[in-house]
């Protein structure tokens, strides 16, 4: 896919390519993400590279950063917080959870039960936890990096569809390739322990993702998008199509990926680009297994095919 991001991110992915080599368009996805203001999604095996682009992507947006490491006995309280009564003052007093910051990585949360997992439900959609009724706002921006390991491996419990549907997109690393590989095994990767320093400022990311919001679609490519949305439902390809936040998430990342690209307007392209990484983890085939390139391929095969 031909795309050219605007010379004003590239100083932010090189930072951020310095520690996960060879990863320009995945490291440029997730900026797209963020400033999307969706969630992420990185489902791979270990060792390639999640946990390292979500700790240098919060260092260069300049944003808190927070990291909670799942596992099967951990319990919603150990990712909100909870209220715990204070003797010396004689009252309770709420003890906020690592959830409580700008950029959380939620590493490996496919390791902890379905009602761990639901924990995070609220804070993705709405911004908020409610701890005994009462409602506590998260820092804005607030940005979720999950990772997860393939269902395949043993002591793992798959996402329900409300989580994954709370995630705008979802992608793995991969392997590098061969001349990147080369350079890591000669030792040529940056240091790890050099920490990037921010290149954005708060005011630089807020202005950013007002740029996403006014990003313009014609009528022409509303009619693309809207193609597309109604193929997931109506093909009976899917077990089910695409819903309203589901669709809502693709039209947001067309816009952040033409924002990347110093555009205030997008085109097919764009849609092309970003589709596959908004469905893969929404749509299921009815008779069998789902990769993001069959979705491409079969949504826009299909969707070319009639016009």
């Amino acid at each position: 896919m031909n795309y050219k991001i605007s010379s004003e991110f590239i100083p932010t992915i090189n930072a951020i390519e310095k520690h996960l080599v060879g990863k320009r368009e995945t490291i440029a996805l997730s900026l797209a993400t963020f400033f999307a203001g969706g969630h992420l999604l990185l489902e791979d095996i270990p060792g390639v590279g999640k946990t390292t682009l979500a700790k240098y992507l919060s260092q260069v947006l300049g944003l808190d950063f927070g990291r909670i490491q799942f596992t099967s006995d951990m319990l919603p309280s150990d990712i909100l917080g909870l209220n715990y009564y204070n003797q010396k003052e004689g009252s309770f007093v709420f003890k906020q959870g690592p959830i409580f910051t700008s950029f959380l990585l939620a590493d490996e949360i496919n390791r902890s039960m379905p009602k761990t997992q639901s924990a995070l439900l609220q804070a993705m959609e709405e911004g908020v936890v409610t701890i005994d009724s009462v409602a506590y706002t998260l820092p804005e921006p607030f940005f979720v990096i999950g990772t997860q390991n393939p269902h395949e491996e043993v002591g793992t419990f798959p996402l329900p569809n409300s989580q994954l549907d709370r995630f705008m997109c979802s992608f793995g690393i991969g392997y590098p390739d061969s001349a990147s590989e080369r350079a890591i095994l000669k030792g040529d990767k940056e240091d790890s322990n050099t920490v990037s320093q921010a290149l954005l400022t708060s005011s630089e990311v807020e202005m950013y993702m007002k740029k996403v919001i006014k990003v313009t679609l014609s009528d022409a490519l509303l009619d693309f998008l809207q193609a597309i949305i109604a193929y997931t439902r109506e093909s009976e390809v899917f077990e089910y199509g695409l819903s309203i936040r589901g669709a809502l998430a693709l039209t947001a990342m067309v816009k952040s990926w033409a924002m990347l690209q110093g555009r205030n307007y997008a085109t097919a392209d764009d849609v092309q680009m970003v589709t596959s990484i908004v469905c893969s983890h929404r749509l299921v085939f009815i008779e069998g297994k789902t990769t993001a390139k069959r979705i491409h391929d079969e949504i826009f095969t299909q969707i070319h095919s009639d016009t």
